[in-house]
């Protein structure tokens, strides 16, 4: 039986919010909106015009030249936050502890980037026009191995994909090794960089996307005039140890991590069930596993996407897993800020939930003007909130029918 409590001691982001966790915190905190113009291509061959996009990213100035040239976008993105994450955490790896420590790192597409440069080579010039770096940037799995060898993890390395609900899943498995005992320090967390034309275009022509190109309103969860989400681009790396490693460290504990529910929908490719069933189990499941109770929970980082469908299923789900103690409780979807980050959105906004405990604070869901009357829940319109949190919820979803939940904890003189 796993008896083992697990700790966050270390964190990194790189987000359209900022590329630090107290720049993007801030900003998230005062309902500044990271969603802008595309200028990562020539927006005008794509009709969605908006992204939450990383903001003055120089990955060769962070990484080198020549490392910089070798890695996806989405590997650059993940060793800039993980390295946050590491330093944050003051974790160091050696010889004697190389084997204790491992990885999860997670994306919901991988090197797409580098895909759609190397199809662009090979119709240019043949095969000769493929470089022989296109296959190792992009392998999804090649973030996590690149992550590893960048910080000496020897221990257990995984990579999940399970679109949306990447980051939480790789959060969840990441405590589950280190409760059975198989590592005693986990470095987890996933990214996305796929504001790219194929992707966009793609989740364009299926209606997912919002044609709204206005950044002050394209992203509006919860809204009665919701069209869709705003693809963004991003990485977050959690630090997760074994609780009396950490003490014998003498780490700085930010939190714990208390609970973890994971489940499927069985039921479409790409939409929600509209009753919430299966997104409502993940969260009594986390619950279960955190013994607690709805009351229990102070906030809930909703998945809140901005899509039609997704919106009115998630306040379904948890009207569904909390009953009417839901209607109590603060939500705020802080995709209104940096858009859907996709298989990177769970970590980030992980992060922003710690951070929400760390500072007693509800972020807001900015450009929530006219409430939908299904989404009847609390969803902090606007402006954020003082209010005591000692546990936050972070709910993700994604296509596939991938639903996973996770909870942490206020942490305070060895006991969450």
């Amino acid at each position: 039986m796993e008896t083992k409590r697990v700790v966050v001691t270390g964190m990194g982001i790189v987000c359209p919010s900022g590329n630090t966790v107290e720049e993007a915190w801030k900003n998230i905190a005062a309902g500044v909106n990271g969603i802008d113009y595309i200028t990562l291509y020539d927006r005008s061959i794509t009709q969605n015009q908006l992204a939450g996009e990383v903001k003055d990213f120089d990955a060769n100035a962070l990484l080198g030249r020549k490392e910089a040239r070798r890695l996806d976008r989405v590997t650059q993105l993940t060793i800039v936050a993980a390295r946050e994450a590491m330093e944050n955490s003051g974790l160091e790896v050696n010889e004697d502890n190389q084997y204790e420590i491992g990885c999860i790192v997670g994306t919901g597409i991988g090197g797409i980037g580098s895909f759609a440069e190397a199809q662009q080579g090979l119709d240019a010039k043949g095969h000769r026009g493929v470089s022989p770096l296109a296959i190792p940037k992009i392998l999804t799995d090649s973030t996590s191995g690149k992550v590893s060898m960048t910080f000496g993890l020897r221990g257990p390395n995984h990579c999940i994909v399970t679109a949306c609900a990447t980051g939480n899943n790789c959060i969840g498995e990441a405590m589950h090794i280190i409760k059975r005992g198989d590592a005693k320090a986990m470095l987890a967390g996933s990214s996305e960089a796929s504001i790219v034309p194929i992707c966009v275009a793609g989740f364009n022509n299926m209606t997912a996307l919002s044609r709204n190109d206005n950044p002050t309103t394209a992203s509006r969860p919860f809204d009665v005039n919701r069209d869709g989400f705003v693809p963004g681009e991003g990485s977050a790396m959690l630090v997760l140890e074994d609780l009396d490693h950490a003490l014998e460290r003498g780490a700085n504990i930010i939190a714990e991590l208390v609970g973890y529910g994971h489940t499927s929908d069985a039921y479409h490719i790409t939409a929600p069930m509209e009753t919430g069933e299966g997104a409502a189990k993940a969260v009594e499941f986390a619950l279960r596993s955190a013994n607690l109770q709805p009351e229990d929970i102070d906030y809930i980082n909703a998945h809140g996407t901005s899509t039609p469908l997704n919106d009115s299923a998630e306040t379904n789900a948890i009207k569904r897993a909390l009953g009417e103690v839901a209607y109590n409780i603060p939500i705020s979807s802080t995709k209104s800020m940096t858009g859907h980050l996709l298989g990177a959105g769970a970590t980030v906004e992980a992060i922003f939930s710690i951070m929400s405990i760390r500072n007693n604070f509800v972020p807001p869901t900015i450009h929530l003007v006219d409430q939908d009357p299904a989404c009847d829940l609390n969803y902090t319109p606007n402006v954020g909130v003082d209010r005591e949190i000692r546990y936050a919820m972070s709910n993700s979803f994604g296509f596939g029918g991938h639903n996973a939940v996770v909870i942490f904890g206020e942490y305070t003189n060895g006991n969450a």
